[in-house]
């Protein structure tokens, strides 16, 4: 069964329809990569070709990916986004990682009421949470 992180929701990520055809549902079906699950402020169709983006990190952070499910939320959408091949599976993977750990400074930041340094986020994340975090495969 695939597995999709969670992508913190204070790093926003953009959601862009890509000119590639969409991806046949029965074919959807066999696609056995993970991918990240985010809020969307709109729905899309299972099977849509989608470049997900991250502008936080840059103009590098794209992902191509395809809509696995989308589900209604109280206030926008949940959406699924696969990857279809495994050098984005593990780029999209890596960056999670970072953004699982600027979430975790941003948390200590406010608990602490000071800045943080990331290497020692970084380490206090990877100590607590690496050998949890979902492998994608």
């Amino acid at each position: 069964m695939r597995k999709f992180l969670r992508h913190p929701s204070d790093m926003p990520v953009e959601l862009v329809l890509r000119k590639q055809p969409n991806v046949p549902r029965q074919r959807l079906h066999n696609i056995s990569l993970g991918g990240v699950a985010c809020n969307s402020s709109r729905g899309f169709r299972r099977g849509t070709s989608v470049e997900m983006r991250i502008p936080l990190l840059g103009e590098h952070a794209r992902y191509p990916g395809v809509i696995a499910w989308c589900r209604r939320q109280t206030e926008g959408y949940l959406v699924g986004i696969a990857f279809t091949d495994e050098d984005t599976l593990f780029r999209a993977r890596m960056v999670e990682q970072v953004c699982q750990i600027e979430h975790y400074r941003h948390l200590l930041e406010k608990s602490h009421g000071t800045p943080v340094a990331i290497e020692h986020c970084a380490r206090e994340w990877i100590a607590q949470h690496a050998a949890e975090f979902p492998q994608m495969s």
